[in-house]
């Protein structure tokens, strides 16, 4: 086992440091990483601004969104190999309860994040339970492969949506999920209308074509009822997190139409229940992922459903971690970056 490897810890105040540790061997049911790439989610973004201190304390290590290759085995690890190429699903469910007991261990009562409750990949190598592993294939590279944790999200979200080919379909948000969700839903059939602020993220879902609206330059539900011939959507995806998309995705469903809710609100959000009953709108939570979101996101992936060069629009080596996260904070036009964790990661 090497020696050292390099780390970077969250110390607080915006800050990460850099340093060099002992690495741990796998213990009983664990696996270890060799990570080659780890992306910087949201929730990682919330953290450096100090959103999460109480959580995460000032000495965590985090990082989920992740891909690299087996470096060891701790005893009793079956059907894996070193040198497999894998990514995590980064849950624990911990010890039995009644979420377990009815099949929903993804929202688990006792649920650990790994990489936010326990040290995360942005480390050269990390230990996991082996039963969060999932298998990558030959044809899909690792860079693309720190991809796959994301886009689980997006595939939960459309399944749970029971989205139908052809059905018109509203994302609200144009962030790296709603994107996602976006081409996940357009990969199932639906006909998409993305709705965002940020001119940047526009052009881009335009690129990728995608109808789009701003709804601070236009009556975004004039737009969708025209679209629809004032049918309304039939699926929604509230992405963005703020009030007026909460006003929005009730006042442009179609009768009986399902909204689906990904945001995260600060706030609890004012809803217009009389919408509900008059049009018996049916309103969806959805966290995580379960295993097969996993295994749809990798198909997906490897099927190029997925545009991981548009997606992917800055990587830097994790020395870099501060400046990194300080340039996604501030630029207007990025959507995934990836801390490049191991010089010999393809």
């Amino acid at each position: 086992m090497t020696d050292q490897i390099t780390a970077a810890f969250y110390r607080g105040d915006k800050t990460f440091e850099v340093m060099q540790i002992a690495p741990e061997a796998p213990a009983a049911g664990e696996v270890q990483i060799e990570v080659a790439y780890c992306g910087i989610c949201g929730t990682d973004l919330h953290a450096y601004l100090g959103h999460m201190d109480q959580r995460i304390g000032f000495s965590r290590i985090l990082g989920h969104e992740m891909s690299g290759r087996i470096a060891a085995l701790g005893d009793g690890v079956d059907g894996w190999a070193i040198g497999d190429r894998v990514v995590v699903r980064p849950l624990d469910p911990g010890e039995d309860n009644p979420a377990i007991q009815r099949g929903h261990s993804h929202i688990s009562h006792n649920l650990k994040f790994l990489g936010l409750d326990s040290q995360g990949a942005m480390q050269q190598l990390w230990n996991v339970p082996a039963f969060t592993l999932h298998r990558v294939p030959e044809n899909v590279s690792l860079r693309d492969a720190a991809l796959i944790e994301p886009l689980a999200v997006a595939c939960h979200d459309v399944r749970l949506s029971g989205l139908k080919p052809g059905e018109d379909v509203l994302v609200i948000g144009g962030g790296p999920i709603g994107m996602l969700v976006a081409m996940v839903a357009k990969a199932a059939g639906g006909k998409v209308t993305i709705s965002e602020i940020n001119e940047n993220r526009l052009a881009l879902a335009s690129k990728l074509g995608f109808d789009t609206m701003n709804p601070t330059k236009t009556d975004p539900v004039a737009e969708i009822m025209q679209k629809t011939g004032d049918k309304g959507a039939d699926v929604i995806f509230e992405v963005s997190g703020v009030q007026p998309a909460v006003d929005l995705m009730t006042e442009v469903g179609a009768t009986r139409a399902r909204i689906v809710m990904v945001a995260i609100h600060a706030q609890k959000p004012q809803i217009d229940l009389f919408r509900f009953f008059w049009r018996e709108l049916q309103l969806i939570g959805a966290r995580v992922y379960e295993p097969e979101d996993y295994e749809k996101a990798i198909a997906s992936i490897a099927a190029g459903e997925i545009d991981a060069d548009a997606m992917i629009t800055d990587i830097r080596p994790l020395a870099e971690i501060n400046e990194a996260f300080d340039e996604l904070g501030r630029n207007p036009t990025a959507m995934k970056s990836l801390l490049k964790i191991s010089e010999q990661a393809l």
